[in-house]
Order: structure tokens, then sequence, then C-alpha cells
């Protein structure tokens, strides 16, 4: 999931939504080290999964689409793993799956948010939208060196 949010991040210009989604991806890459310890306390090792490559949306397509997948996405997540969770033995392991599936169904009202065209998902800006600072959108790349 990590992974295709960086990729539908990529065409989210609106300021807003895309400042969420940088959000998101934060706190996935602070839960793939967590997994990660614990996969590797197991003795296994993680996979790498590359970016999924998505068709580029024309100039002005909407990307409710994407996003709306993304709460699907989310909440089919959370019911699978939510059932499974008393299997997880490792009373750290289970409580770190209790934390991650409650994000993951925040980061479904965020997308459930962005779909509905809200651009106070994380907070309103002291000036509102479109104050000085957001311009036209956000840049299609998450680091500019």
């Amino acid at each position: 999931m990590r992974q295709r949010h960086v990729a539908v991040a990529r065409q989210v210009s609106q300021y807003d939504a895309n400042n969420t989604y940088q959000y998101v991806i934060n706190r996935e890459d602070v839960h793939l080290s967590w997994l990660e310890a614990a996969i590797d306390e197991l003795g296994g090792t993680p996979d790498d999964v590359p970016e999924p490559p998505l068709p580029r949306l024309a100039r002005n397509e909407s990307v409710r689409p994407l996003v709306s997948q993304d709460a699907r996405d989310a909440a089919a997540f959370v019911a699978r793993w939510r059932s499974r969770q008393d299997e997880v033995q490792h009373a750290r392991h289970r409580a770190m799956l209790d934390v991650i599936l409650g994000e993951t169904l925040e980061q479904k009202r965020f997308f459930d948010q962005i779909a509905a065209g809200r651009t106070d998902v994380l907070g309103r800006r002291a000036n509102g939208p479109g104050s000085p600072g957001t311009g036209d959108g956000v840049l299609g790349v998450r680091w500019i060196e």
C-alpha cells in the first residue's frame, strides 16, 4: 500500500491532498520499519516491493478514482488483518498491529475526505485555501535536491 500511495501522490497535484498523501507515506514508513524489525526478529526477510505502475492521468483528469481505490484498499486491509489480530501471540507485535490498523482506518478517512473534495483533511490553513505559498499545486517529485 505504501508503494501505491507514493505512485498516487505523484499524480495528486492539489496541495492539501498531496500534503495528506505525504503524511500517510511518512506514517507508513514508520509502520514498515516496525514490521521489518519484527520480521527480522522472527528470522525472516522482508520483501522488496516496487512502486506499481499507474496510468498517467490527463491534465484535468480527476484523481478521485485513485483516491477512492486507496480508501477501499485501506478498508480491505483492516478487515483482513483485524480478524487475524488474535492469532498474533507476541504482545508487542499484537500492539504494533493494533496501531497500524487504527492508523490505516484514519488514512481511509483521509482518502474518503479527499475523494469528497475536502481540502481541510489535515487541518485548515490560517489564511484559508489558496493562501500564499501553495501556488497551482505541488511538484511531481517528492524531494528536490
